[in-house]
């Protein structure tokens, strides 16, 4: 009987993330909101995590946790840390509310020998058709917030980031895809709701 891989109660994407990342590692979560990702990490992996989070009331809620996590705006503040201070540098479903993703993607590479990112696949079919019949910016699953509602201000689609990463000199080690919980094998561009890169200089 095959062992069932373990999700740390972490949704997919973060899940994916802390299986892949040994023990022991230098961590940065950039926007790393309630600090899931962290506790899981330095609960089953002994990693040395630190965050960064725009959101006052969120590092409030990870400093009351006890994660060292620092307001921060992840657009400028990563600038100030030296190049490799870190074995991998996660940023997770915020690459479409940066302003510049390609200085940003830049930037993980410098910081981290290693980057995860994470993102909702804005080229999904759901978000296709509501686009082609219904004439207006998609609400899904996967994209919950109305067009007034929502931070992101890119939006970004599996074969985007590829080409991006490519632009950038970065070499993707790994992608995970997934539709809800389940993971997505071919035609990722058109299925996936979410994806995960792993990546290198």
């Amino acid at each position: 009987m095959a062992q069932s891989t373990p999700d740390f109660g972490l949704r997919p994407d973060l899940a994916v993330i802390a299986r892949v990342i040994p023990d022991g590692s230098r961590v940065l979560d950039i926007g790393c909101g309630d600090g899931a990702l962290m506790e899981a990490l330095q609960a089953h992996k002994d990693c040395d995590v630190r965050g960064i989070e725009i959101d006052p009331d969120s590092v409030e809620k990870c400093v009351a946790r006890g994660l060292s996590v620092v307001q921060g705006d992840a657009d400028s503040d990563l600038a100030a840390y030296p190049k490799g201070s870190f074995d991998f540098v996660v940023l997770s479903q915020t690459l479409p509310m940066a302003k510049r993703p390609d200085l940003m993607l830049g930037e993980l590479l410098r910081v981290g020998r290693q980057a995860f990112v994470s993102f909702p696949n804005f080229a999904h079919w759901r978000t296709r058709a509501a686009l082609m019949f219904g004439g207006r910016m998609p609400v899904t699953r996967a994209l919950p917030l109305t067009w007034y509602e929502t931070r992101n201000i890119h939006h970004v689609t599996v074969d985007d980031f590829r080409e991006l990463a490519r632009e950038k000199g970065a070499r993707i080690e790994n992608s995970w895809f997934f539709a809800g919980e389940k993971p997505v094998g071919r035609g990722a561009n058109l299925r996936a709701e979410f994806a995960v890169f792993q990546l290198t200089r």
